[in-house]
């Protein structure tokens, strides 16, 4: 399934469907077909919302976790969108995380899948190295349990970027800035129902985090779905869309009376 990509300004984004906004986060290496398979659920629920992060086009300066949560700032004000439902894997999530903590008043809900933000084990340990396929090819695989999903074009796509010097040097200087912007215990400021959904075979952030996550969130629940690596939300759409389902549901049933 084809989506327009709208461009506004300097932002690139696609919006599917009506009503209260689903927004998504995409990760590092991520793109807009990561949610594809929630673009096509939730687009009959709810206005779908994937922003364009410019995780390569921001000067080095402000290419850090900051930068893009300020870029989403100006983005969602931009757009003027309230009542938000704010779903973010890996770096997105991290993002997405930075973005409530500073502007808790237009988010509804937050969702988080193999966020960082408390710890991860990713690019940021090793300079990816230029020209080496198979290092690409086992660091793509190292983000699925299934290394089937790691697909040539996937890995030709991360192949192509880390080759040129520029966008390989701004992918750690990103992969270093969610190292060192741990959020601890700042995170138990979050006052939204917060849903966390982990991989059990995640390898990036490993199932403790999303353990450490829903003890220190208040509002929180979590669920791990089997054999399922650090992008639920890809390898397992059903089961991930399944638990989402419920979990927006719920938000918009009206509170038991006592």
């Amino acid at each position: 399934m084809q989506y327009e990509i709208k461009q506004e300004e300097k932002f690139r984004f696609i919006e599917e469907g009506e009503g209260d906004p689903l927004l998504l986060l995409h990760g590092l290496f991520g793109a807009l077909s990561n949610f594809a398979g929630q673009i096509e659920t939730f687009r009959n629920t709810h206005k779908v919302i994937v922003p364009l992060l410019p995780l390569l086009d921001l000067d080095l300066l402000h290419t850090t976790v900051g930068g893009l949560e300020k870029f989403l700032h100006k983005f969602i004000e931009h757009r003027d969108y309230r009542n938000i439902n704010l779903l973010g894997n890996s770096l997105g999530g991290h993002v997405g995380l930075m973005y409530v903590l500073r502007h808790p008043e237009r988010i509804k809900s937050l969702t988080l899948t193999g966020s960082s933000g408390l710890f991860e084990s990713g690019m940021g340990d090793t300079y990816p190295k230029r020209g080496d396929y198979e290092y690409i090819r086992k660091k793509t695989e190292l983000t699925f349990y299934d290394p089937k999903m790691a697909s040539k074009e996937l890995v030709d796509e991360l192949y192509e970027t880390v080759n040129v010097r520029i966008k390989a040097v701004k992918i750690i200087a990103l992969a270093k800035s969610a190292i060192r912007n741990n959020l601890g215990e700042e995170v138990s400021q979050i006052k939204q129902p917060t849903l966390l959904i982990w991989g059990n075979n995640d390898a990036i952030t490993p199932p403790f985090v999303g353990q450490e996550f829903h003890k220190l969130i208040p509002n929180s629940e979590l669920h791990f779905i089997d054999k399922c690596g650090h992008a639920p939300m890809m390898e397992r759409p059903e089961e991930f869309n399944t638990i989402l389902y419920k979990f927006l549901r719920k938000l918009n049933e009206p509170a038991a009376i006592a």
